[in-house]
């Protein structure tokens, strides 16, 4: 694994934890907020990306610890977290751009997710998964 993918696995990977934890405790200033933060819906909508993301940063962290570990399990675990990584950040422009709301406080962070897995899918497909030495 590159050491540009390893540093944004982790940074990924770690901050969707703290968002997370921000949201649950409501310590992101309503004023940095998505439009129309107290619409039930958009909450609801917000929190639906709770389990994706929590899947993404177990994966991604996953496959670090197991890359260090010299196992080639990371492999298809870094795999399944970049593509779930740019799924979510493409769902949330989607919903943004049908919302017609074009904030890039919002829209920057989602296109990073969206964005940069493609970078790194393609030289982990041609790498293959088994009997590969790890590096």
């Amino acid at each position: 694994m590159s050491g540009k993918l390893r540093k944004l696995l982790l940074f990924t990977d770690i901050s969707f934890l703290v968002y997370w934890f921000v949201t649950y405790f409501h310590l992101i200033p309503p004023s940095y907020a998505y439009q129309d933060y107290t619409n039930v819906m958009l909450v609801v909508w917000n929190w639906s990306f709770f389990p994706l993301d929590v899947l993404i940063s177990v994966t991604g962290l996953l496959s670090l610890y197991y890359n260090r570990k010299s196992n080639t399990v990371w492999k298809p675990m870094v795999l399944i977290s970049l593509v779930l990584t740019s799924c979510s950040g493409l769902q949330a422009i989607a919903f943004w751009v049908i919302k017609q709301d074009y904030d890039l406080m919002w829209w920057i962070p989602n296109l990073f997710l969206l964005i940069y897995p493609l970078f790194f899918i393609p030289g982990l497909m041609r790498s293959g998964f088994i009997g590969k030495s790890v590096s």
